[in-house]
């Protein structure tokens, strides 16, 4: 008797400006069968608008699931459960994909799973890693920068967060004030990795400030540093390159300043070696991956983060969150798409 084939999961991903769709399953060797993405440009305005980014939505999702489809050779009949992000993000994009999502499962008379963005950042890394319950979890993107400790699928402490900016958003922010490109922590990296050029002063390299730092909690700040990158940009102390190395210096310095602290309360229920998982878009920083990877390793930790088209949104960290739960019964679905969905939340609706 041939062994049953692994289950196959849809995934939906709209909560900001990338309409994607995903099909993953439980093969080790191959767990990602699909993972499209069909992004916008919102170069024009310098960031995304809500209501352009719910239209686009609704004008690609249907050919997006349909290559999602296609690309993993599979029929709609052959998905097993369907899950598609419900919050936190931008209220129309959310209800463009969960609405659809519902749909389509229940016209399959498929389980359907709402799935929170954020836990689908910090599950991803479980996709090509083995990491064990409990983890340290730090996530970084544009709208968040938070550490956590994973206790198990839906349970999740918080240690701290952002008081103010997130990590991604201020990148964004200073990139935009030098005129770079959107999403601003890809421009901000790439011009940081630039060489001493013959316009900057080789004497004096700008020196931003790294809030928080020292503090006895886990929690971040990035609007100080913001402003003081403004300034510097239109006192014109820099060039581009110098802001972009002073500002990835900072953020860098902040994070693992902050997350130094977090393993500290982690050695408490997790005395030896475990595993410090890095999500989110910004997790894609090499400079940051580097230096967090030099702490993990002074700690006795593991650092897993996942590949770096994994980072940034896509529909594989969200379909890859349903199969978790559809493998342990852990069916979820909310009433309606959640703007605001704390992850210390999602075990209330589990």
């Amino acid at each position: 008797m041939s062994n049953p084939r692994p289950p196959f999961v849809l995934g939906i991903e709209t909560s900001c400006d990338e309409t994607a769709a995903a099909v993953v399953c439980a093969d080790p060797n191959q767990p990602i069968l699909s993972n499209i993405i069909a992004r916008q440009d919102h170069n024009t305005f310098g960031g995304v608008i809500p209501e352009v980014a719910a239209r686009q939505h609704l004008r690609t999702i249907t050919p997006t699931i349909k290559r999602a489809l296609a690309t993993a050779k599979l029929k709609p009949h052959e998905i097993d459960a369907v899950a598609a992000t419900s919050g936190p993000g931008l209220l129309g994009g959310l209800i463009v994909g969960a609405s659809f999502g519902q749909s389509f499962a229940a016209g399959l008379k498929r389980p359907f799973f709402s799935i929170n963005h954020l836990e689908g950042h910090l599950l991803s890394a479980r996709i090509h890693h083995s990491v064990w319950f409990p983890f340290l979890i730090l996530l970084i993107s544009g709208g968040h920068t938070e550490l956590m400790i994973a206790h198990d699928i839906g349970v999740y402490q918080s240690l701290g967060r952002t008081i103010d900016d997130a990590a991604g958003e201020a990148f964004d922010k200073v990139a935009r004030a030098l005129g770079l490109g959107y999403p601003g922590g890809e421009e901000i990296e790439k011009y940081a990795n630039i060489e001493n050029d013959s316009t900057e002063n080789k004497d004096t390299d700008l020196i931003l400030p790294r809030p928080m730092i020292g503090r006895e909690n886990c929690d971040f700040s990035f609007s100080g540093l913001k402003t003081a990158a403004f300034r510097a940009i239109q006192a014109k102390q820099a060039s581009t390159a110098q802001v972009c190395r002073a500002m990835s210096s900072a953020i860098s310095d902040c994070l693992v300043d902050r997350t130094a602290r977090a393993i500290q309360h982690y050695r408490r229920i997790q005395p030896h070696s475990g595993h410090l998982v890095v999500a989110g878009g910004v997790a894609a920083n090499q400079q940051i991956k580097a230096a967090l990877d030099d702490l993990s390793t002074r700690n006795g930790m593991k650092l897993c983060a996942p590949p770096r088209d994994l980072c940034t949104d896509n529909a594989a960290m969200i379909a890859w969150a349903g199969l978790e739960r559809l493998s342990r019964c852990r069916a979820m679905a909310v009433d309606a798409p959640r703007p605001r969905w704390p992850l210390t939340k999602l075990a209330a609706v589990g």
